[in-house]
């Protein structure tokens, strides 16, 4: 019997790059800075 050895790139099919994890995080930024300025805007105009 073969003894085979995968690396971790073979066998998730992708590289681990935690390209997911930077997605997240910069959305996450964006919709609280959004947030942020639905509430902030109308309360300056009044």
């Amino acid at each position: 019997m073969e003894d085979r050895h995968y690396t971790e790139e073979q066998v998730t099919g992708a590289r681990q790059e935690h390209v997911v994890r930077w997605i997240l995080g910069v959305s996450l930024l964006l919709i609280v800075i959004a947030m942020s300025l639905v509430w902030v805007i109308p309360s300056l105009t009044e």
